[in-house]
């Protein structure tokens, strides 16, 4: 049966992208070897609307970067990112100096602005994939919110939330993150900003709902363990395959 380290990351967003680069760099150096780590939605850049170009240019430069350092443990995190002439909001997941997978932003928060400034991207890149036998799915911040979207990932071993959740919300994202865990029969790891307009809550759900919050702490660390997803899905059984 597999076990692994999971990392459930919660940090503010610097105005210097050099210094959440450097940052998110260390915490991944202090993460076991074979971590899977989920760090906030544009946790380099912020959304930086008046920096807007810059942010996206830096976002090859941290790519190259986070490569260099992530060796076997699997990193999740948003990046603020020009494709041609639009810019979108897209979750990697890299490993081993590669991008195992990446799906742009589908659902734009358009009280947030995003709506003005990012274009979406394309549900059907939203599926799981496969990292190390463990089958893993990533939903972006507003994109919790549809239940479209939950089955979609239907069947993951572990679904990541990277997020800048807003503070006057908090409780939604603790309801969300909580229900994602139980209708699923998976482990969530949700990761949100650690800024003062941001929920802070980041955590970490096992298939039965037990959860561990962060709670404003830089890193939460649990074990992901194969046992209690099968467990959970023989005990009961809403058919969900695996």
């Amino acid at each position: 049966m597999i076990s692994k380290p999971i990392v459930s990351l919660c940090i503010p967003t610097d105005t210097s992208f050099e210094n959440n680069l450097t940052k998110l760099i260390l915490l991944l150096a202090q993460a076991p070897e074979d971590a899977i780590i989920v760090a906030p939605e544009v946790c380099l850049t912020g959304f930086s609307y008046d920096r807007f170009e810059e942010a996206a240019a830096f976002t090859p430069i941290a790519l190259q970067k986070l490569s260099d350092w992530v060796g076997n443990r699997l990193l999740i995190f948003t990046a603020i990112t020009q494709i041609d002439d639009q810019f979108y909001n897209v979750a990697y997941a890299l490993n081993n100096g590669k991008i195992l997978h990446a799906q742009a932003k589908t659902k734009l928060f358009n009280l947030g602005g995003e709506t003005d400034y990012f274009s979406a991207g394309e549900e059907a890149r939203i599926m799981r994939f496969d990292f190390n036998g463990i089958k893993i799915g990533i939903l972006i911040c507003f994109e919790l919110r549809f239940k479209s979207l939950w089955q979609r990932l239907e069947g993951c071993d572990i679904i990541a939330i990277p997020a800048q959740w807003g503070k006057i919300r908090t409780e939604h994202f603790l309801t969300l993150t909580n229900a994602l865990a139980l209708m699923n029969e998976c482990y969530v790891i949700a990761s949100d900003a650690n800024n003062n307009d941001t929920s802070g809550m980041s955590g970490i759900i096992n298939p039965f709902g037990t959860e561990l919050r962060n709670n404003r702490v830089e890193t939460l660390s649990w074990t992901y363990e194969e046992q209690t997803v099968l467990s959970m899905r023989r005990y009961l059984n809403i058919g969900i395959k695996s």
